[in-house]
Formats: structure tokens, sequence, C-alpha cells
């Protein structure tokens, strides 16, 4: 059968930081009518488990520091299963647009042909603020908010690009950070940002197990070596976090969700 006789769509959705309930509708939808679901290490078996029985499942990885399929073979897969008629969703943690690869994969499928749609999520750091407390802007404390990863393509430390975050009115969303802490801070520091900015670290934003670490620029890689996390930790710093509410984060769980557990 030639490959255009049949080709079905691509939908590159988020899953958000992981809690079941944090899924938009049209990433439900999307799940819930998936004839092969390709899904990163992070997408955590409630979400899994909304696909259909009948669902094809395959674990692609893409867990930082850990072996996982590698890009290209990601990208033949879904194309082969899109060019056999299936409804593939390719199931991201967070959003899609961040960190995840989307514009590679879109490219590289619409050049082949096949319909792509993008479903946006919950990314982590709007999660970490949600449920613990503080906002990520704040009149006269925070007018912007950058996002960004500390590490470059070989998993190396970003020497550059740093001066932006020194901004003492600027909020640090960064991801793909927590084995970098020391040298951000020495980074932000040497620009001018002092060692005494608030920051927090979060581990599984959004979950109900999450762990909030606070600490300060100058102490926070101190804070995270004593708390040894072993999820996925985002780092936020700025002035506002020193409105986090760490004791009350289990109240951002949906009470829905705490009847649950």
């Amino acid at each position: 059968m030639p490959h255009d006789a049949v080709t079905g769509r691509v939908r590159l959705v988020g899953a958000g930081p992981g809690a079941a309930d944090l899924l938009t509708v049209r990433a439900l939808r999307a799940i819930e009518g998936a004839q092969a679901l390709l899904y990163d290490a992070l997408v955590p078996a409630e979400v899994l488990a909304l696909a259909p029985a009948a669902c094809l499942k395959i674990q692609t990885g893409k867990r930082a520091g850990r072996t996982s399929m590698k890009q290209e073979t990601i990208n033949k897969l879904m194309l082969r299963l899109a060019r056999r008629g299936r409804e593939v969703v390719r199931l991201k943690g967070g959003d899609p647009s961040i960190f995840g690869r989307v514009g590679e994969e879109r490219e590289f499928l619409e050049a082949n042909g096949v319909e792509v749609e993008v479903v946006p999520g919950v990314t982590a750091a709007s999660a970490a603020a949600a449920q613990f407390g503080f906002p990520l802007t704040h009149r006269g404390e925070a007018r912007r908010l950058l996002v960004s990863t500390a590490t470059i393509a070989g998993g190396a430390f970003a020497e550059a690009g740093w001066a932006a975050a020194a901004d003492p009115e600027t909020t640090l969303a960064l991801y793909m950070g927590r084995d970098q802490v020391q040298s951000i801070a020495d980074q932000l520091i040497r620009r001018g940002r002092p060692a005494s900015t608030p920051a927090i670290a979060v581990e599984n934003a959004g979950h109900p197990d999450a762990r909030g670490m606070p600490g300060t620029l100058g102490d926070l890689a101190a804070a995270l070596d004593a708390a040894r996390p072993t999820g996925p930790v985002i780092l936020l710093i700025g002035e506002v976090t020193a409105r986090a509410k760490i004791a009350a984060a289990a109240d951002a769980v949906s009470p829905r969700r705490r009847a649950s557990l």
C-alpha cells in the first residue's frame, strides 16, 4: 500500500506536571481517542490508564541523565504509525512547547505529509507556584518571568546568557538544572544578583507528594544536596518565592484527589 493511501494524525500532547486532574480537556480527549501512545518516562500510570485498552503504548524514555530512545527513532516511529492510519498521541510531560522538542517533531512530520496538532499542557513552573502558594509575577517584585534551562546540547552547562536573569525583578524558572545549582548561583551572583535572593526548588511539582525546598540563591545548592531529591526538580529564583507556603502545599491538591489518596 502506498504511504499516502492512508495517513493518520499525530497529536503532540502536554500531559502537564503528572496529576491526571491537571490535564486539559483537549489533552484528555486526545488520550482517550488514541490508537497509539508514545509517552515519556515522567508520564504517570494514572494518565496512561486513560487510554483505550486496545491502544498501543510505547515508552520512549526521555528523562535527563538516563538512557532513552533516540529522537530520530521517535520521529520515524510516529511517522510509521501515522502512515498506517493510526491516531497517534505523542505524550510529553508538562507543556510540549517548553523543552519538549515540539518544533523538531512537528517539522519532521509535516515535511513527510502528516497532519500535526499541538495540545498545550500545564508546565512545571505554573504547577509549582500554584501548589506552594506564590505568584510567578507580582507588582513591585517581579515584572517578568524568564523560562530557561541550565544545560545545552550534550548536557553541558550553559556558560552564556545569564545577564537577563540577573535582573532583580525577574523570576527565573529553571528546568533541567538540578545538578547545576551551584554553577547557576555563581553565574547570577557574579552578574549582580544578591546571594540573599529567595529561591525554591520543587520536586514533583503538581503531585500530592511534591516537596518544596526553600532557600536563597547562595544556599540552594546545599539545601538540595541535603534533601537528595530523586524526582524531577524545577528551580525558581526571585523575590516572589519568599511567599511560598511550604506547610500548606498539600492544600493545593484538589479535594477530589485528596479523597483518593
